[in-house]
């Protein structure tokens, strides 16, 4: 059975299609050394038959990081298993819970809900093939199943083989009639009912998903499970993360503030531009580090109109930060203007 004391997983971040990429990654590691962080879901099709190393690069920096895998073949699932290890991911964990029309048509996500056997077959034999956690991440049923029997039927089968932790969205999915987006938050969600599964399964490790995007929520939350797990907020208000490792890890020392967690994600930027990424790729998970200061907008709409074009370069990045600097609608010229802050001693490449 795998080791899963390692990691301490009290407070985690959600991994989310066409969000958690390596940049998102990195940018929010840059904020809090503690969280541990999640793949976007990456299906076994992908790295099989795609381009493996464009799905599993990551920088070292992002530990402690899990790889979540859409599959429901276990052999396949397997194999990718193997391939995390290989890669150096601290955690491989099984996606049952997107609702999504191409996850149905594959047999997987949350679909898996109706079949705990087959989810148990695959946890069964990527566990005899690494020595790296293979975890769970579930909603609380689907369509019309019974929460309280679906999700403990679940939990039982994935447990009898080994499992030991469980990440879950204590939402319903509903596989016809809502958009994946619409099922973020229809139909209700239903904490009590996770809280129960722990009460009920106290030697397994339980984290809490769904709706939770304040520090008070976090807390409360983890006065009844072993830890939480925040989704959009952390994408949309990066800096929200400032406050982990402090709050949930007991660590002394002061967070990075939003001007150095810039600085230190521009020398990134220089290197991803460097490989052949655009800046639009890299830009995009920064637009909400400066979430709720003074005239962000600026910040914001610089990034969004300029970030695309080709070309665009770090100076997109400074020229947005002296707009908000100086509360003016249009960028300040980089050259002529001194920055006092964040970017004293950088220049544009």
């Amino acid at each position: 059975m795998s080791d899963t004391t390692a990691i301490d997983r009290t407070f985690c971040v959600a991994p989310m299609l066409d969000c958690t990429d390596r940049h998102e990654r990195y940018l929010l590691r840059l904020i809090s050394r503690r969280a541990v962080l999640y793949t976007e879901m990456v299906t076994t099709g992908a790295l099989l038959f795609g381009d493996t190393a464009r799905f599993l690069d990551f920088d070292p920096s992002e530990h402690p990081v899990a790889l979540q895998l859409g599959g429901s073949e276990p052999e396949a699932m397997t194999r990718c298993a193997e391939l995390a290890q290989q890669w150096g991911y601290d955690e491989v964990n099984i996606n049952v819970g997107c609702p999504s029309d191409r996850v149905q048509s594959g047999s997987f996500g949350a679909c898996l809900m109706q079949a705990p056997s087959l989810v148990a077959d695959n946890i069964k034999q990527m566990q005899a093939a690494v020595d790296i956690p293979v975890t769970l991440k579930s909603r609380i049923g689907v369509d019309d199943q019974e929460p309280r029997e679906a999700l403990w039927a679940l939990v039982e089968a994935a447990a009898n083989v080994g499992c030991r932790v469980f990440l879950v969205h204590a939402r319903k999915a509903w596989l016809k009639g809502l958009s994946p987006k619409q099922n973020r938050d229809v139909p209700p969600l239903d904490y009590e009912l996770v809280y129960q599964l722990k009460q009920d399964f106290p030697e397994l490790e339980i984290i809490i998903n769904g709706g939770i995007n304040t520090h008070q929520q976090c807390s409360e939350h983890l006065q009844h499970v072993d830890g939480v797990m925040m989704g959009r907020e952390a994408y949309s208000n990066p800096y929200i993360m400032a406050a982990v490792d402090r709050q949930y890890y007991g660590c002394g020392d002061s967070p990075p503030s939003r001007d150095q967690v810039l600085q230190d994600y521009m020398h990134y930027v220089d290197q991803r531009l460097a490989d052949g990424f655009r800046l639009n790729q890299l830009s995009r998970h920064v637009v909400g580090l400066f979430h709720g200061e003074p005239r962000a907008r600026l910040w914001r709409r610089h990034i969004s109109e300029n970030a695309h074009l080709p070309g665009s370069d770090r100076g997109v990045l400074e020229q947005a930060y002296r707009a908000m600097l100086g509360g003016q609608s249009q960028a300040v010229d980089t050259e002529s203007q001194g920055s006092g802050g964040v970017l004293q001693g950088t220049s544009s490449s």
